[in-house]
């Protein structure tokens, strides 16, 4: 077995055997008797209309509509050879053997036939060729970006990514939660640009920050050392039709004690979700430039102290979530709207939230959107290293 073929089984699950990926803008199997029905209506009206003219090449529709609503490459032919037979039906009756309409509709029927077919063949491929792809994007970012467990220390976690590149489930976002002997540490991010290069920029970044953040006891440096990281790799990697390149981010960290320290290079700011259902932005005093913006000397953000207590929540979010636009450009109302879907687990949450997303712009999202919600709730017997388990970002 490739290992293409291992991770899609992987993928489907243990219990579920081996996985097919489904194509989506797929019709019902219903759709399959569209064929027949129409078949059935051109000799019904041929039978029953009194008028001489013969409606004989109207089945040369049917193979081209047996190509529409179905993958299967030998569906077309199979109605391409029941039209046929319609065709010396209905000429039979008619007693039109002999005469040109017949034998201009049996050609055209055989031509439409053929081209259906090809054109069935090419889709299949198409399809199958759409669906590794979603595969590969499958495999990179759970690679990239790692399930989320539960539970992380003293916080409950849960994470929702969706990607806007069409059928593409990776793009430029980023996040990442660990459990350090410093207290939990998270961050969120958001790379200039889309593609394999936002991709290369978003690895190199959580690569770092999965290192420094247990390094570094100060959260400041940790942000020093991903500035490091991103300028050697925006100049180990030039990536063609990117002028300038940067990444916007906001780290997060939370003692046992509950007290969350958080560091904003450029990003929108968390919000602060208390325990009475009120929203605040957690605005540093002073604004940082995004990373790479600075020479990696230069990058000395302050910290922003803020004290947590059971129950209050800390929702970090890419700028796909507050600059999505309805049909009117409106952005959407984040601060407003938060209260009205905090109630429930931080994953309810996430969801209902990316749902009143969707239906404010009333279309698929046209940026990255990536949501990370934190919940300080402290064990009783104090916080404990996660599981490494965990459950997967929802798409």
């Amino acid at each position: 077995m490739s290992a293409t073929g291992w991770f899609r089984d992987r993928l489907a699950g243990p219990t579920r055997g081996p996985a097919t990926v489904r194509p989506t803008g797929t019709w019902p199997r219903t759709a399959l008797a569209l064929p027949f029905i129409g078949m059935a209506l051109v000799m019904c009206l041929d039978y029953f209309s009194n008028t001489a003219v013969t409606v004989e090449p109207a089945l040369t529709a049917i193979p081209a509509l047996a190509a529409i609503v179905s993958r299967r490459v030998w569906y077309p032919i199979l109605i391409g050879l029941l039209s046929e037979v319609a065709a010396f039906a209905m000429a039979t009756y008619n007693d039109v053997l002999g005469q040109s309409v017949h034998s201009a509709t049996v050609f055209a029927i055989a031509l439409v036939t053929a081209i259906s077919w090809v054109s069935a063949t090419l889709r299949v491929r198409q399809e199958q060729a759409l669906a590794d792809a979603q595969l590969v994007a499958e495999i990179a970012r759970r690679v990239l970006l790692r399930s989320v467990p539960d539970r992380v220390g003293s916080l409950r976690t849960a994470v929702h990514y969706a990607a806007a590149a069409a059928h593409a489930r990776i793009g430029g976002d980023l996040y990442e939660v660990v459990n350090t002997r410093h207290g939990v540490r998270a961050v969120v991010g958001d790379v200039r640009g889309k593609g394999l290069g936002a991709v290369e920029t978003a690895a190199a970044v959580l690569g770092a920050f999965r290192e420094a953040a247990h390094q570094e006891a100060a959260l400041e440096r940790v942000a020093g050392w991903l500035a490091v990281s991103l300028d050697r790799a925006l100049h180990e990697h030039d990536h063609p039709g990117v002028e300038e390149e940067f990444v916007t981010l906001v780290l997060i960290g939370v003692g046992p004690d509950g007290g969350a320290e958080i560091v904003n290079c450029g990003h929108p700011a968390p919000l602060l979700i208390g325990g009475e259902g009120g929203v605040r932005a957690l605005e540093l005093a002073e604004a940082v430039p995004p990373l790479g913006v600075l020479d990696p000397d230069q990058v000395a953000p302050p910290v922003l102290r803020v004290p947590l207590r059971p129950g209050d929540r800390v929702l970090l979010f890419t700028d796909g979530v507050i600059e999505a636009r309805d049909r009117a450009g409106r952005f959407y109302p984040l601060v407003e709207r938060l209260p009205e879907c905090a109630a429930g687990d931080p994953e309810e949450v996430l969801g209902r939230l990316h749902a009143d997303v969707v239906r404010h712009v009333g279309r698929p999202l046209g940026d990255d959107a990536a949501m990370l919600l934190l919940q300080y709730e402290p064990l009783p017997d104090g916080p404990r290293l996660p599981h490494q388990g965990g459950r997967l970002a929802r798409q």
